[in-house]
């Protein structure tokens, strides 16, 4: 080797140390590369330069050129990195065109990072052996800086992605705690969107909800015509997020009113409520992460709405809990509170109701020095209404008994009353009789109520003389009465059908069979024994099965 030989070599290793201490003092990656082609341009005298990374896809990007113009550089085409080359049908060209007259991939220690290309030199010469291996040396060089580069880009880009989590979960922290205290939806849903317009700078949006009812708009900007335009769409079934691009055609329309992005807000995978995103004011898409804060702060819009409707609810259910107890109070000082005593018979009576309110009635209430009427009756259907109309009968039973009307013509009026003042459908079953206390008689009228039952020594006869039920029309064939006398021992069993249709876990029922069996058997007992074991009879026979009827009994012993 000459001298001349030795100080080129001294020299181009001397560049080689300077460069390499130059770039790697840096990790800005468009220094290193503009350095990388710089330092070719000094010792090649090249007329253009430009560097192409691989992306994350395997494909070859521009990242810094010298001696191109943008437009020039914006022609490069698709290459595919495979294995330690590059496939592409324009790249050949290219390079034809713009008269790249060399190329060294960029290898470090994970494989194939890139490719440098180098124009013509200006002296027209082709590139050396002595000239590749140096731009190889430069390259190896540069790798290990292009490569810790990324890696610090990379870092930075997880760094920021976890500082925009942080932010996020942050941010959703402090909405869980809004959220949590507003029981408004309209407030759930201003506050949606001032979270969502503050943190995407959203242009147009849309809050709706979806129920078994329909949509309801909470807040929106979008045309008045999304409301019809989401009912056509079925945009309610929408059970993830959808881009522009990912709308089916069903959804188009939407597209058209300038929806960029739908949303659901679920509850359990089911789909509660919707947000409709415009376009953003910087023109930017919406990113992955920004899908995920609209996600997580819809989720806890719409589990504030449904508290707050549960709350509502409860609410509701405590007031009306609240009425029905009142209500309860009035009808038990409807009953008699105290049964009157008399010399020739002993009185007994019990109500339950299946609900907090029911629709059965008795009474016994005295009309002159030996007379009392005895009552009980059935009106149909449960809860509140029944209960109504059992005090209306109530009222006009009581009225009409100042009167002193007979008992028979007394039932024709109750029943003109009673379908006068009820709705179609409703109608009460209904007995009443006036004992006598001195003659030991009873006459009665039965307007379609189950029989009560005359118990005579083991014997029973059924009370059935009246007439049709109250209130399904007025009185057109008169009530007939029939007056019974009752003889010491005789007992008067007076039931609604809670009773005999008592049912048990089997669905079976308690039946009249059974209920004249046991009455049958009950000779030497008293009203209140009678009555008492009637109604264990019907509490064992149900064992514990939920009560699906008010139950009512009224018992009369004629004394010895």
């Amino acid at each position: 080797m000459n001298s001349y030989d030795i100080d080129g070599a001294k020299r181009n290793l001397s560049a080689l140390v300077d460069f390499s201490n130059f770039i790697n003092s840096s990790l800005d990656l468009k220094f290193i590369l503009s350095n990388l082609l710089l330092t070719c341009f000094g010792k090649f005298h090249t007329t253009k330069g430009l560097v192409a990374l691989v992306d994350e896809d395997n494909k070859l990007r521009v990242k810094a050129f010298k001696g191109f113009t943008q437009a020039m550089a914006d022609e490069f085409p698709d290459a595919l990195l495979c294995g330690e080359c590059f496939t592409s049908k324009g790249l050949e060209a290219f390079c034809e065109k713009f008269h790249i007259a060399y190329s060294q991939n960029i290898v470090c220690s994970q494989g194939v990072k890139g490719a440098i290309f180098l124009g013509e030199r200006l002296n027209k010469k082709e590139y050396s052996p002595d000239d590749k291996e140096f731009v190889g040396t430069l390259v190896n060089i540069a790798a290990t800086a292009i490569e810790n580069s990324t890696f610090v880009e990379k870092l930075k880009d997880l760094n920021r992605s976890l500082d925009s989590k942080v932010s996020m979960l942050s941010s959703l922290f402090e909405l869980s705690k809004e959220f949590s205290g507003i029981f408004d939806p309209s407030r759930v849903g201003k506050l949606l969107v001032y979270s969502v317009i503050g943190q995407l700078l959203v242009s147009n949006y849309a809050v709706v909800l979806c129920s078994p009812e329909g949509l309801q708009v909470l807040e929106a900007n979008f045309p008045k015509k999304l409301l019809e335009t989401l009912k056509v769409c079925n945009a309610n079934e929408v059970t993830s997020a959808l881009r522009k691009s990912e709308f089916t055609e069903e959804l188009l329309p939407l597209a058209t009113l300038g929806v960029e992005l739908i949303i659901p807000m679920q509850i359990q995978g089911e789909t509660k409520g919707l947000i409709l995103l415009g376009k953003r004011f910087n023109k930017e898409e919406f990113k992955e992460s920004d899908i995920e804060f609209i996600y997580a702060t819809g989720s806890l819009a719409i589990i504030s709405i449904e508290n707050a409707k549960l709350f509502k609810e409860a609410l509701e259910k405590q007031r009306m809990e609240e009425d029905l107890e009142i209500a309860r109070d009035i009808q038990k000082n409807l009953f008699p509170q105290k049964i009157p005593k008399l010399k020739s018979f002993e009185i007994s009576a019990i109500n339950v109701s299946s609900k907090q309110v029911g629709g059965d009635y008795y009474d016994v209430i005295k009309l002159a020095e030996n007379d009392y009427l005895i009552a009980i009756g059935d009106v149909s259907g449960k809860g509140v209404p029944a209960a109504l109309l059992m005090a209306n009968l109530q009222a006009f039973l009581k009225s009409i008994c100042r009167q002193g009307l007979e008992l028979n013509k007394a039932t024709d009026m109750i029943n003109d009353l009673i379908s006068e003042n009820t709705a179609m459908g409703n109608f009460i079953t209904f007995f009443w009789g006036v004992l006598n206390d001195e003659t030991k008689s009873l006459t009665y009228v039965n307007a379609g109520h189950n029989p009560p039952l005359l118990v005579r020594n083991g014997e029973i006869r059924k009370l059935t003389k009246g007439g049709m039920i109250l209130g399904v029309l007025k009185t057109v064939v008169p009530y007939i009465s029939e007056t019974v006398s009752l003889e010491a021992g005789d007992t008067l069993i007076l039931f609604t059908d809670g009773v005999t249709e008592a049912m048990n876990k089997n669905m079976e029922e308690f039946t009249d069979e059974k209920l004249e069996h046991l009455a049958a058997g009950l000779k030497n007992e008293t009203a209140g024994e009678i009555l008492q074991k009637i109604r264990a009879e019907v509490e064992t026979f149900v064992n514990g099965a939920n009560q699906s009827d008010d139950i009512t009994l009224l018992t009369v012993k004629v004394k010895p």
